[in-house]
């Protein structure tokens, strides 16, 4: 919710501000009201409100000389004048100083909700903007760049990230802080819709031990969030890699359900078992345990509660082994070794990992024989081409579409190889670069909208797909396209 301060000399205007606008609806909550300039700036100094409604003038202080006394003290606030003075040059001046809006006493009921939808679309896009822009500097590898996003005086000796994901209202992370006053800060950075960083920061280590512990791991439970916690890092060039920790700890709903806190602690060692296994298979040539195998892969990660890091390790291992042994016949299946955000973006879950793993090993079995006839199997690949064609905003598997159009989703593999010349995960990619690439040339949508509108729910995943397609971020792609058209 955007905090919100209601400043005028007069009491009956503030309540009439109060009933003219449905505040929570457009996600605004009132945190204070005045009738006093000098208490509203005291509030405004303390709170750091996102925007203040003040009227023009007032016999303390003017709304102007809040706002300019706000500008001066570097405090991001909005302002909206209100007066009832009608000349124009008030709203000329307003404005001059970085009003946002200027609205006339009395307040017009019937264009209130209008006003505040627009209000609303400002700060959306605002909050946008400044993700994008925090996310670029702390995954970036300047000190310097990374050091601006942290709140003023922090001492960032040590520092540790959560990764959250909720599904009902966004956590207030500020309530892990410990309440006796240790220096912790903490930023928060939104990744994608119900998914949020927190970066905390702090001079000494053990200021950040424990403070996590009231997250307590649970059963999968509606409202309840998941916390990815990373390792403790010292100095801020290890804060990209702690980020990848607490999106892995986080990521762990990928092998089961879960509510709470997590903490990264990989155990990889725990898999070697898995991969020896793995090994007798393919090396032995006991592929008449391949049903037996799969369906223990989902059962052994339950029981050792295995995460994200696990099944990164289990998938590049298997890939690596299966390659060697069958390179030629594996050449065109997609198999390539994968980062977390590319196997959470490829397979929906661990049981569709172990599903394609099936279905590789069935083709070794079968000496890569067709349960149809090759002109049967195009035509049933090139339907398949034209639905994703149609429906690539969408979320896409391979797995539902080898069962939707009757072909092995190993051998759909290298059909893509083949026929088109890249994987299917290219392909996706590629359309949906493409139409990214063009609404952000042709629109002034948010980019995370254009990220949801290319089929990519987490735009923190969308911004690295798109630099490394584009070389560069969604913004800097929109700024060098505005540069070169010369739009604003």
């Amino acid at each position: 919710m955007y905090k919100v301060i209601i400043v005028d000399d007069e009491s009956w205007a503030i309540r009439g501000i109060r009933s003219a606008f449905d505040w929570e609806q457009y996600g605004f909550e009132i945190s204070g009201q005045f009738t006093s300039a000098y208490q509203a700036w005291e509030a405004i100094v303390t709170q750091e409100p996102d925007l203040v409604f003040t009227d023009i003038r007032m016999p303390e202080i003017s709304g102007l000389d809040l706002m300019k006394r706000a500008r001066a003290r570097g405090i991001d606030t909005e302002f909206v004048i209100i007066s009832g003075y009608a000349e124009f040059e008030y709203a000329q001046e307003a404005l001059r100083f970085g009003a946002l809006d200027y609205f006339l006493k009395p307040l017009d009921v019937d264009m209130a909700d209008t006003f505040l939808a627009k209000i609303a679309l400002h700060f959306s896009r605002r909050s946008a903007a400044r993700n994008y822009l925090l996310l670029d500097a702390l995954t970036s590898a300047d000190e310097e760049e990374i050091r601006s996003c942290l709140p003023a005086g922090s001492n960032a000796g040590c520092c540790r990230v959560l990764a959250v994901h909720y599904e009902a209202d966004r956590p207030k992370i500020s309530g892990l802080l410990k309440p006796d006053g240790q220096p912790v800060q903490l930023l928060e950075v939104e990744t994608g819709a119900n998914t949020l960083l927190a970066v905390l920061v702090a001079e000494e280590k053990t200021e950040l031990e424990g403070i996590t512990d009231e997250w307590t791991p649970g059963v999968s439970s509606a409202g309840l969030p998941v916390v990815g916690i990373s390792s403790i890092g010292s100095g801020l060039r290890q804060i990209s890699k702690l980020i990848k920790e607490a999106e892995l700890a986080a990521s762990g709903v990928f092998v089961a359900e879960a509510s709470g806190a997590v903490h990264y602690s990989p155990k990889h060692h725990l898999v070697k078992p898995c991969i020896d296994e793995l090994h007798t298979i393919v090396h032995g040539n006991q592929y008449d345990s391949i049903d037996t195998y799969t369906l223990g892969l989902q059962d052994y990660f339950r029981l050792h509660q295995l995460g994200m890091s696990e099944v990164v390790y289990l998938w590049n291992q298997a890939v690596g082994l299966l390659i060697n042994a069958y390179s030629e016949e594996l050449r065109d299946m997609e198999l390539e070794f994968l980062n977390y955000s590319e196997l959470k973006e490829r397979f929906e879950n661990l049981e569709s990992l172990c599903s394609f793993l099936h279905d590789v090993l069935t083709v070794l079995r079968q000496g890569n024989s067709r349960a149809l006839q090759e002109g049967d199997i195009l035509s049933c690949f090139n339907r398949m081409i034209a639905y994703i064609d149609r429906n690539y905003e969408q979320k896409l598997y391979l797995k539902d579409l080898s069962v939707q159009f009757f072909i092995n989703q190993v051998y759909c593999c290298q059909l893509f190889k083949k026929n088109l010349g890249k994987t299917f995960s290219e392909y996706v990619a590629e359309l949906r670069i493409r139409k990214a690439r063009g609404l952000l040339k042709q629109t002034d949508l948010s980019i995370e909208n254009i990220a949801i509108q290319s089929g990519y729910v987490d735009y923190y995943y969308f911004n690295k797909v798109f630099k490394k397609h584009c070389g560069m971020t969604p913004a800097k792609f929109r700024k060098r396209e505005a540069d070169r058209s010369g739009r604003p």
